[in-house]
């Protein structure tokens, strides 16, 4: 079972590492006025959504896998939370998703300060998450 959790916590890592940097190219992308780097934009957010769609859903089944070894059924509190959390992060990852076809439509609507304001959603859950993985309070 330590192999799925560290391939669970690998590809969080990674899930995060995209979740946080995608919003951070919306912020320059939204500010951007040349095509040139609005065309370079375009590829760097589609393939960061589709590395970080990867790590998602790696993280998301090394996860359901260590639910169904070691929390099921799901009676903790702090598991009950954990995973209200994910869930939120899995809208949060998906809206990401129709921002990128957004900003590929020429559809943008926000401003880079919405985007900075935005960007700091996954690391509130992050610390969440770990917080209560850890140390399970409840």
């Amino acid at each position: 079972m330590l192999w799925v959790k560290a391939f669970h916590i690998i590809f969080m890592v990674t899930w995060f590492a995209g979740l946080f940097y995608l919003p951070r190219l919306f912020v320059y992308h939204a500010d951007c006025r040349d095509d040139i780097g609005h065309q370079r934009f375009l590829v760097m957010e589609r393939k960061l959504y589709a590395i970080m769609t990867l790590g998602g859903a790696l993280a998301t089944f090394f996860g359901v896998w260590l639910l169904l070894q070691w929390h099921w059924p799901i009676s903790e509190l702090w598991l009950q939370l954990k995973l209200a959390l994910v869930a939120a992060l899995i809208a949060y990852h998906i809206y990401c998703g129709q921002l990128v076809k957004r900003f590929r439509a020429g559809d943008n609507r926000y401003s880079g300060v919405f985007y900075r304001w935005f960007n700091e959603f996954p690391a509130l859950i992050l610390i969440a998450v770990v917080l209560l993985a850890v140390v399970r309070p409840y």
